[in-house]
């Protein structure tokens, strides 16, 4: 996977993009490796927290535009098939990173367009270094979104928002998407590192299964009625329990000490 580095350090996995030469833009080497990896990683009871992050002075520009462009020697039919195998390929791995039963930290830096924004977006936070910039740059080269930025948008930042954000394309910065909603933290760039370390030890040592568990309600309260929703809250709660996180919780709290949680 030389399009992408992976480091796993006790309970964290580090996934880092790395096509620095191309501002981590998405190719279908990337392609394949992110769908892979993600699945790896979905399975990895192990893994209490994945960080997804850009090598070099980027998080991911997209795609990878020149590639796009070498295409257009293609018959559009070919292309159309080209793309319908890569686009399937992202979108499952964005599905992978919004179920997967423990936290997705995103840390980001310069660019983060097209794709990167959609790949930012599917995981659950996201810290960002205050020479981060954003644009859906989609508008720009004549398609529409995709890596389900057209859910994520509106549900972030509200209908008509998500449509000048779409249809104009403008960059913004860090702070206006904290503004926004889109990222939860700005940083100093210098202190990304140590500040995602922090995040990702904080979540690591969390109760994952339970983290599992909030994050699938969270995700699909939007299309719950109220009753199916305080059902499904009812049910994780009873299953959380039983667990030996919430066990240790009680007693921690009562001992007025630090829990030590298991994550199972």
């Amino acid at each position: 996977m030389n399009s992408i580095l992976l480091e796993i350090d006790g309970a964290i996995a580090t996934v880092t993009l790395n096509r620095p030469q191309a501002l981590n833009a998405v190719d279908n080497a990337m392609t394949v490796d992110l769908s892979e990896l993600s699945s790896r990683l979905e399975q990895d009871e192990e893994v209490r927290c994945v960080v997804l992050q850009g090598s070099g002075e980027h998080f991911m520009a997209g795609g990878d535009i020149k590639l796009f462009h070498q295409g257009l020697e293609d018959p559009a039919e070919q292309r159309k098939l080209q793309f319908e195998r890569m686009l399937s390929e992202l979108h499952a791995t964005v599905t992978r990173l919004r179920r997967m039963p423990k936290p997705v930290l995103a840390s980001v830096k310069g660019a983060v367009a097209g794709f990167g924004l959609s790949l930012m977006w599917a995981c659950d936070l996201a810290i960002a270094a205050d020479n981060s910039y954003f644009t859906m740059a989609y508008c720009h080269i004549g398609t529409s979104p995709d890596g389900g930025a057209t859910y994520a948008l509106p549900r972030l930042v509200g209908v008509k928002q998500a449509m000048e954000i779409a249809f104009l394309g403008e960059r913004f910065d860090a702070h206006h998407a904290l503004e926004l909603g889109l990222v939860n933290w700005v940083v100093p760039a210098a202190e990304l590192g140590s500040e995602t370390r922090k995040l990702a030890e904080r979540l690591a040592g969390g109760p994952t299964a339970v983290y599992g568990r909030t994050k699938r309600l969270i995700n699909e309260s939007l299309n719950h009625s109220l009753p199916e929703q305080l059902q499904a809250e009812q049910d994780s709660f009873i299953t959380s329990s039983a667990g030996a996180d919430f066990a240790e919780g009680l007693r921690a709290f009562v001992a007025k000490r630090k829990p030590k949680f298991i994550g199972k």
